[in-house]
C-alpha cells in the first residue's frame, strides 16, 4: 500500500502538467503603439484565437527602438508558448543589419506563423513618361540624381530593394524621406517625387492614379500580376512584407502545432478579413516551417543587399 501511494505521488507533477496547450492566459507582445496597424492585429488575434483556445490571450505593448524592444523582450521569455509577440519585416530581416538589437533573429526567435504577406508596387503617375521599369532606370542613368523617390519606411525592406538595383545597374536616384505612406502618396500625386514604392499604390492604381512598373516582394503583384518581380528581373532583393507572430527560441512542437492549427482559421474569420479589407493588407497564412524559411531567406539576402549598397 505504502510503494502504491509513493509511486502515486511521484506520478502526480508529470500528470498536473500533462495537459494540451493552451492551459492558462498567453501574452502577446506588440512592439508598436497602440492604435497602429501592428497594435490593431495583435488585438485581434489575441480575441480570436484566444476564443478558439477557450484562454484569455492579454495584449502588452512594449515600444521603442524601432520595434526591437518589444521583439527583444519576446526573445527573453521563457519557451513554454505563454509569451508570444508580433513581428513584422524591418525588425527581423532588415533593422538588425544596421543597428545593435536586443536578439539574433536566427537564434533568439521561433517564427510561429505569418499571417498578412503585402505586395509593395514600384509605382509611377499613370500619365508619367516611364511606361516600364527599364524606362525608369534608363532615366536615372542618363541623368544621374535627378530621378527623386521615396518609399513608406526609410531604410526598411523596400528601399533596400529598390537602392540594390540602381546600385546594380549602376544608376544614381535621389531618395526622398517621408514620415509615413500616406505622405509618399501625397508627395507622389503631387509631382515631388516621380516614383514610389508602397503598399498604398495598389488603391492610387485601383483609383486610376498610378501605374505599376515592379513588384518589391516574391509575390505577383495582385492588381497587375504581369509586372515583373525584382528579382526575377535579375535584382538582389524582394522581401517578404509580413505581419506575423514569433515566440523565443526552443517552442515546444506542440505550441507550434496548435498555433498552425489556429492561426490558419483565424486568418479565415470573416471579422479578421474585414480587417484586412479596411486595412489593405492581403492575407496570406503561412505555418512554423514555411515561416522560418521565409525569414532565413530574406535575411541572407538582406544582409548581402545592405553591405553592397552601404546603408548604415
Amino acid at each position: 500500500m505504502f510503494k502504491f501511494l509513493a509511486l502515486a505521488f511521484l506520478l502526480m507533477p508529470f500528470t498536473a502538467s500533462a495537459g494540451s496547450y493552451p492551459e492558462r492566459p498567453i501574452t502577446l507582445i506588440c512592439p508598436y503603439s497602440a492604435g497602429g496597424g501592428g497594435d490593431t492585429a495583435t488585438r485581434m488575434i489575441a480575441k480570436l484565437a484566444g476564443d478558439m483556445m477557450g484562454v484569455k490571450i492579454n495584449v502588452e505593448n512594449k515600444t521603442g527602438g524601432g520595434a526591437t524592444i518589444g521583439i527583444g523582450a519576446v526573445s527573453k521569455a521563457k519557451p513554454d508558448g505563454y509569451t508570444l509577440g508580433f513581428v513584422s519585416t524591418s525588425p527581423i530581416t532588415i533593422r538588425t543589419h544596421m543597428m545593435k538589437a536586443p536578439y539574433d533573429p536566427l537564434k533568439d526567435l521561433s517564427y510561429v506563423g505569418q499571417f498578412v504577406a503585402s505586395s509593395q508596387p514600384l509605382v509611377v503617375l499613370k500619365d508619367s513618361p516611364y511606361k516600364t521599369l527599364a524606362d525608369l532606370i534608363a532615366y536615372a542613368k542618363a541623368n544621374p540624381g535627378k530621378l527623386r523617390w521615396s518609399t513608406s519606411v526609410q531604410r526598411g525592406g523596400p528601399h533596400v530593394a529598390v537602392e540594390a538595383m540602381f546600385k546594380q545597374e549602376g544608376a544614381e536616384a535621389t531618395f526622398i524621406p517621408f514620415k509615413g505612406g500616406s505622405k509618399v502618396l501625397a508627395a507622389l500625386l503631387g509631382g515631388t517625387i516621380d516614383a514610389a514604392m508602397m503598399s498604398e499604390g495598389n488603391k492610387a492604381t485601383l483609383d486610376g492614379l498610378t501605374r505599376i512598373l515592379a513588384e518589391g516582394t516574391p509575390n505577383k503583384n495582385p492588381v497587375d500580376p504581369s509586372v515583373p518581380i525584382l528579382t526575377d528581373a535579375g535584382y538582389p532583393i524582394a522581401p517578404a512584407i509580413f505581419f506575423g507572430l514569433a515566440g523565443p527560441a526552443g517552442l515546444p512542437a506542440d505550441v507550434l502545432a496548435k498555433w498552425d492549427e489556429v492561426l490558419a482559421k483565424v486568418v479565415e474569420t470573416d471579422e479578421f478579413k474585414a480587417l484586412a479589407d479596411k486595412r489593405k493588407w492581403t492575407l496570406a497564412f503561412a505555418g512554423h516551417a514555411a515561416f522560418t524559411k521565409t525569414v532565413e531567406t530574406d535575411y541572407a539576402a538582406a544582409k548581402k543587399a545592405i553591405a553592397e549598397i552601404g546603408m548604415k
